[in-house]
């Protein structure tokens, strides 16, 4: 066998071992990307449910300071909170599975 077929049988076998480093890299990129995207999401949907939160917190606070004047029953005030508890509930909850 001379020189030049051994050079070109060695340069195949580094091109095949390079290939597959190639594939497993960007398999390993992918998955990381898939990652860093569930993780956004998760970080969202968080965000979301305490913005509702707040918003939720300061409308009750504003509706307790106009009736500042009058005294509220416990029956709203247990509506109320029932609302707010529904309107978290749904938000915190996790998807659906399909």
């Amino acid at each position: 066998m001379n020189s030049l077929t051994l050079r070109k049988r060695l340069l195949i076998a580094e091109s095949e071992l390079n290939r597959a480093q190639l594939a497993e890299e960007w398999h390993t990129m992918a998955e990381d990307v898939r990652l860093v995207a569930g993780k956004a999401k998760t970080i969202s949907t968080v965000a979301l449910a305490a913005a509702l939160l707040v918003a939720g917190l300061v409308q009750f606070r504003r509706a307790m300071s106009a009736r500042a004047g009058q005294k509220s029953s416990w029956w709203q005030t247990l509506l109320q909170g029932a609302k707010m508890a529904v309107t978290l509930w749904s938000q915190f909850r996790p998807p659906p599975k399909s």
